[in-house]
This record gives C-alpha cells, structure tokens and sequence, in this order.
C-alpha cells in the first residue's frame, strides 16, 4: 500500500520528467541520441579501455572508431603479427598492445592472481597458465591491477565467460548484494519511457532471481537509470498479472518482491505485478490500475526471470528497431560490461563509451 510520501514522491518525479521532455523540446533536442551523449561525457576525462577479443574483426575496428572518436584510450590484447592481416584498413597506431606471453611484468600478474585465488587451489602454475591461455581472465587482471579502468568483450564470448574472471577478480562492490546486468534500451518513434529510452533488468546474468534478488535488481537498476540518463526512474516489475488477476507461484515471487523493495527503498518510485502494457501505458496503467501511479508510466522494467528478460529486450531490439547496449553490469567493483553476440562494432564502440563513464563515476565515489 503507497502512503502519501510515496504518492509525493512518484507525483514529483512525473513532473521533473515532464519538465525534462519539455526543456528538450524547446532546445529542439527531443531525439538526442542517448549514446552521442554518452561519447560526449566519456571524451571529457578519457578512461583506459580493455578489448580482449581481438581475433574478432569486430574488435578491431571498435578499436579503430573509439580512437578515432576519442572516446577512450585502448589496450589491445594478443600478438599484433597474429591479427595484423584482420587489421588492414583500420588505424590503430594509438593503441596499446600486450602480449601476455611477452609483458614484463608478467609474473606480477601471477603472484597477484596467485594470491586472490590460493584459497580455492590456485598454484603459481595455474595462475600462468590462466593468465597466458585466457585473454578474458588476463583483461580483468588488468583492470584489477590499474592499468585499465574497464573491459568490454562478449561478440565471441558467452555472458558466463566474460563475467566468471569479473566475479572471481574484481568481486562485488562494497555494500552490493547481487551482481546483475541491464540494458540501455533506445526506441525511435514512441511515446514511452523517457524520449524512448528504458532500462530493462535483469536480461543477461539472473537465471531465475528470487524475490529478495529481483527487490536488489530493481534497486540497481534504479541506479544505473540515474546516473547514464539522468532522470527519475519510475520501476515497474513486471509479471502475467496485473494486481491479483491471476494466482501462480510465479506470480507470489513478483509480489513479494515488490513488498521487499518498498519496504528496503522506499525513497524508489516503484511498484507491482504489472503487465507490460499496463506498466508503460497511461491509458492502460488506468484501466487496469485504476490510480496506482507507477502504472502507466515505467521507464525501468524489471523482468521476472532471465528468460523473459533476454527474449523481451531481443524482441524490443528486433522489432522496434531499438538500440540496445549491454547487458551491462551493475555491481562489480569496476566496470566490466558484456555483449551480445550478434552485435556490431559500432555496439562495441557504444559498450566501451557506457564502461569509460562508468569508470568516471567510479574515481568520483
């Protein structure tokens, strides 16, 4: 049940909101692109970025665009003789390329990823052999010694893959429960969300979050919302149900959720179980929600499972013709972003923007 500070609260920040459309309606920048933004902050303190997959000629000519739009500085990792020929055409003479097998200070590697994980049998000798054979586990190894301050991978890689050596170098955040992921959703053409723009959450990691981990997910994912669009998030978690009109097991989880997260942050505008259409249409939030005001009005959808989340932002992703970034990941102790498979390099160049300014946000905490 919302009390009145809750109304308040959701009240204000349907205003400020509005107030936002409109300001860029009068500069004429309604349709601003969320990621030229994005390159535009990252460009103002530039931050050292990670491309470990280079024997994907996609990486390479990320590599080529991020310098050439001076969106961050770039390390290369592998033998630049081995990915010379994929390279032709693309300039990449301001990158940075390491050679594990050849870094000089190769056993400092060793000895410090030794040392993270000797409590779960690590040797010097497996530390050697990881950091040599794994580009993955050596690229984190880089962000976690301070030569980088964030990696991107994943067009050759799974989402289990990128975010094993994260998890098992990098850690959590101080006061983070869950390690989750979400994606920066662009929708031309619509009345919803912010100027088009939604997080969906979780669509890339939480294979089937509990109630306790779907309230953290919503409030990370609040987060991010803040700080890469810079606006009120209003979240809905979604659900087959609206308000009670269906019973499942599926459907207590959701709504149990939601009691977690207005009990754990009730400063979030936030509520459910909605239906998608009745979490981001007015008339349909009204109709099915009569008065509740997050109905009608979500810009940050949180899914109930993984399954729905990474189907959701696919279909969104294909059929609206969306801009998706990510999964992004919201919870480790420095940036480390993943990406889909079928993305292209101007993808990668965006993910790596997203990761430069997380980074930033980072050094100010």
């Amino acid at each position: 049940m919302y009390t009145m500070d809750n109304y308040s609260i959701i009240a204000n920040i349907l205003i400020i909101n509005k107030c936002c459309r409109e300001s860029h309606l009068l500069k004429g920048d309604y349709k601003m692109n969320f990621i030229e933004t994005i390159k535009e902050k990252a460009k103002k303190n530039k931050k050292t970025i990670v491309l470990p997959e280079t024997n994907d000629i996609r990486t390479l000519e990320a590599a080529h665009k991020i310098l050439e739009q001076e969106v961050a500085k770039v390390i290369l990792i592998g033998d630049k003789d081995e990915f010379a020929k994929g390279a032709e055409g693309f300039d990449l003479s301001k990158a940075t390329i390491i050679n594990p097998l050849t870094k000089t200070d190769l056993d400092d590697y060793i000895v410090a990823f030794y040392e993270l994980r000797k409590r779960r049998g690590m040797t010097l000798e497996e530390a050697r052999r990881v950091l040599t054979s794994n580009r993955l586990f050596f690229g984190v190894m880089m962000v976690k010694m301070g030569e980088a301050d964030g990696m991107v991978a994943g067009c050759c890689n799974s989402t289990a893959n990128v975010l094993r050596p994260s998890l098992q170098i990098l850690k959590t955040k101080p006061g983070t429960e869950l390690v989750s992921s979400f994606m920066i959703m662009e929708i031309p053409d619509t009345p919803y969300g912010i100027n088009g723009q939604f997080v969906f959450s979780d669509c890339g990691l939480v294979q089937n979050p509990t109630s306790e981990e779907l309230a953290s997910i919503a409030n990370n994912a609040a987060g991010a919302f803040r700080i890469l669009l810079e606006n009120e998030p209003i979240i809905a978690l979604l659900s087959h149900s609206t308000m009670g009109s269906a019973r499942h097991a599926d459907v207590d989880k959701v709504v149990k959720a939601v009691e977690i997260a207005k009990e754990k942050y009730p400063e979030l505008a936030l509520d459910g179980e909605f239906q998608l259409d009745t979490a981001i249409v007015p008339e349909v939030g009204q109709m099915k929600a009569p008065g509740n005001p997050v109905a009608g009005h979500a810009n940050c959808i949180i899914f109930p499972d993984l399954d729905a989340g990474n189907i959701g932002y696919k279909l969104v992703h294909r059929f609206a013709k969306a801009e998706a970034y990510g999964p992004l990941t919201q919870g480790l102790a420095k940036p480390v972003n993943d990406l889909s498979r079928g993305c292209s390099a101007d993808d990668i160049v965006g993910v790596a923007a997203i990761t430069a300014v997380q980074a930033q946000l980072e050094e100010q905490e």
